[in-house]
């Protein structure tokens, strides 16, 4: 089919290519027109100590501003932070998902949250609840994290702590590392002095010094097979004590981040206004038409193809009579006066 029997196709079915979307935009516009008056509102984020590369922050790298606004974006619509808001207001949850809407400003770590309603009094409240418990949850949430892992690594260490004075106790003996190292060194010395009497021939010096080496050598003895148990306890503290050093850091950042995260202090809230019913219609009544057109060029399609079946399987016309033969042209001059 050439282009000029789609056109003439289109021109004969010019009604529904027509009617149709005017009749979708009409249905669009109408119910634009006739709901209620929509009130909307912007809270706006502002944290730029909360993302970049200062030390301790939780976003940071190249796509720290796009990281965070998609962890706002999840905090703001998920399941806790809608059921926290939603006891702040009385606003269901559901209804909080329909008309809130996060927006990154450009490239920059900044947020829009843009909340939509019926109700002009509700918009500033859910704004105001929604930043703050979306803030809570992304960074008042990690201090509560970070003190429960510095309560378990000051747990850790006072165990270790315990296990190595009960073992002290039971053993009888304080600091045997220390002990064993003192005693390795006076062992050291006193064999340094039994040759130093042996070389001017002082053997009362050397007797002295030979029950002295005796006595470390039996306390090294005893010392020894004991060593291994203890170092092991204070390798367990050292690793303890390290753990809580970390914690206790990551806490002060927590901490330092929840306190750049003050909802006070990072957002500002604007006054709601009325939804433009015009900039809606807009924004409805296009789609709407487009497909409208769509759906009719599909009907004069379909419409097309039905004509035609239907032209095919009529019945063929009968075939028209032979004509009689013409008289032979004698007879015809014969008949003639």
């Amino acid at each position: 089919m050439e282009i000029v029997d789609y056109l003439r196709v289109a021109r004969r079915r010019l009604w529904v290519l027509v009617g149709v979307p005017v009749l979708a935009t009409g249905a669009a516009a109408a119910i634009v027109l006739s709901a209620p008056q929509q009130f909307s509102g912007t809270a706006y984020v502002a944290a730029p100590a909360l993302v970049g590369g200062v030390a301790g922050t939780q976003y940071t790298g190249t796509q720290a501003a796009n990281q965070f606004v998609a962890a706002f974006g999840a905090a703001v619509t998920s399941p806790r932070v809608l059921a926290d808001v939603a006891a702040d207001t009385g606003v269901p949850p559901e209804r909080l998902r329909d008309g809130l809407a996060i927006t990154q400003v450009g490239a920059s770590s900044q947020l829009e949250v843009t909340y939509t309603a019926g109700d002009r009094a509700r918009v500033a409240p859910v704004l105001t609840a929604t930043t703050t418990r979306a803030l809570a949850f992304l960074f008042s949430s990690q201090v509560g994290i970070a003190t429960g892992e510095v309560e378990a690594a000051n747990a850790d260490v006072t165990a270790a702590t315990k296990a190595i004075g009960e073992w002290e106790k039971a053993n009888k003996v304080s600091q045997p590392d220390r002990i064993y190292q003192a005693t390795l060194s006076e062992l050291t010395s006193l064999r340094q002095q039994q040759l130093s009497m042996q070389a001017v021939g002082n053997g009362r010096g050397v007797d002295a010094a030979t029950a002295a080496i005796t006595t470390a050598q039996k306390k090294l003895d005893e010392l020894g097979p004991k060593l291994p148990d203890y170092q092991a306890l204070l390798a367990q503290r050292d690793a303890a004590t390290s753990a809580l050093s970390q914690a206790r850091e990551g806490l002060q950042a927590a901490r330092a981040q929840a306190q750049a995260a003050d909802p006070q202090q990072v957002t500002s809230i604007g006054e709601a206004h009325e939804v433009s019913r015009m900039t809606e219609l807009v924004r409805t009544a296009l789609p709407v038409g487009g497909a409208g057109l769509l759906l009719g060029v599909l009907l004069v399609g379909v419409l097309e193809l039905l004509s035609r079946g239907r032209a095919a399987a009529r019945p063929a016309a009968p075939a028209a009579t032979t004509a009689a033969p013409s008289a032979p042209a004698e007879t015809v001059s014969a008949a003639r006066p």
